[in-house]
C-alpha cells in the first residue's frame, strides 16, 4: 500500500470517529458504500476527487484538511 493512501485513510478514520460516526453513517452521508469507506480507511483505495469532496463535506472539513500531511 502507498503511504499516501494510508495517511489519507487515517485522516478519514480519525475525523469520522471524532464525529461519533460509524462507517455505515459516513457511507450514508456520502452516498458511498460502507465497504468502500472501509477500503479508504485501510489505505486500499485511491479515492477520486469527487469522493474526496463528498467525504470532506460529510466530515465538516475542507478537502485540503483531508490531504493534510500527505506529500
Amino acid at each position: 500500500m502507498a503511504p499516501e493512501l494510508e495517511k489519507f485513510g487515517e485522516q478519514v478514520r480519525q475525523l469520522r470517529k471524532a464525529l461519533g460516526l460509524s462507517q455505515e453513517d459516513l457511507a450514508e452521508l456520502t452516498d458511498l458504500h460502507r465497504t468502500y469507506i472501509g477500503g479508504i480507511e485501510r489505505g486500499e483505495r485511491n479515492v477520486a476527487l469527487i469522493n474526496i469532496v463528498r467525504l470532506a463535506k460529510a466530515l465538516n472539513v475542507s478537502p485540503s484538511e483531508l490531504l493534510k500531511g500527505i506529500e
